[in-house]
């Protein structure tokens, strides 16, 4: 009996391999929760016999006595983690799976974390994607742990995924509002970061949270505020990966100034 045990958890160690080491050293916080229950589900899809409780000791070894576990703040890992989740609620918000959004997802996660990463965190997506999610439970987890600056990283992110195929649908970005409500971002950091995905006429002052009637200096003192609230530095916590995908924002915060003052012939 105890060889028969002994062989059955020698079978998981090598099928885990390498993934067990990314996945135990890659999360904190979400390895309990509602977020942990649909990580073991995703996870049970595609190694038979092992669950989030194999992890554990992976992750706590990794994870020992680390600042950022003292504190309970969120690591790459989990930003990585809840971001495969909600991913999965936007990409099947229109009740079909489109590959374009699933080829986005899969060359972004690359771009930030290199092509092993990027299979690893696709093997769990694979089962992540087949599972009903209970949203409003995974955002009330995430914003436990999540600085405002990393939420709001999460929902831009979100409509990327969204506008992958041409454009975000009315489905898409109704979900994508929900999520928004229940990270508790306010409806001018939802209007603005939606407007980076818009081509409408007066994008450019939604993205700067200002409306046409701004005065010069209303203006220049909406930029400022923009552009510290959006600064890569404030994803510092969460590693290298992380801190480039936040530029583009800040790219779009630049162009949306910029545009409005060629518009008024500002130098």
């Amino acid at each position: 009996m105890v060889l028969i045990v002994y062989l059955h958890l020698l079978k998981i160690k090598n099928k885990m391999g390498k993934f067990a080491k990314w996945l135990g050293a890659g999360v904190g916080f979400t390895m309990g929760g509602p977020i942990g229950a649909i990580i073991g589900y995703a996870i049970g899809t595609f190694i038979d016999g092992v669950s989030i409780k194999d992890f554990t000791k992976e992750q706590q070894e990794y994870q020992q006595n680390t600042a950022q576990q003292k504190r309970g703040r969120a690591t790459s890992g989990d930003f990585e983690i809840t971001l495969l989740i909600l991913a999965s609620v936007v990409i099947k918000a229109d009740g079909r799976v489109d590959q374009r959004e699933l080829d986005f997802v899969r060359l972004h996660f690359v771009e930030m974390y290199g092509k092993e990463r990027a299979n690893n965190a696709f093997k769990l997506f694979s089962g992540i994607i087949k599972k009903e999610i209970s949203t409003r439970q995974v955002c009330m987890q995430i914003r436990q742990h999540m600085s405002h600056a990393s939420r709001l990283q999460l929902l831009h992110f979100l409509f990327g995924i969204a506008k992958a195929d041409g454009q975000v649908t009315a489905l898409e970005e109704q979900e994508i509002r929900k999520i928004s409500g229940y990270l508790y971002i306010n409806q001018h950091d939802y209007v603005s970061i939606k407007a980076m995905f818009y081509e409408e006429v007066d994008s450019a002052y939604k993205i700067l949270e200002i409306t046409k009637s701004a005065t010069d200096n209303e203006l220049k003192k909406a930029y400022r505020k923009m552009a510290k609230k959006y600064h890569p530095d404030k994803l510092e916590g969460l590693g290298k990966a992380h801190k480039e995908g936040a530029n583009q924002k800040f790219q779009q915060i630049q162009g949306a100034y910029e545009q409005i003052k060629k518009e008024r012939g500002l130098s």
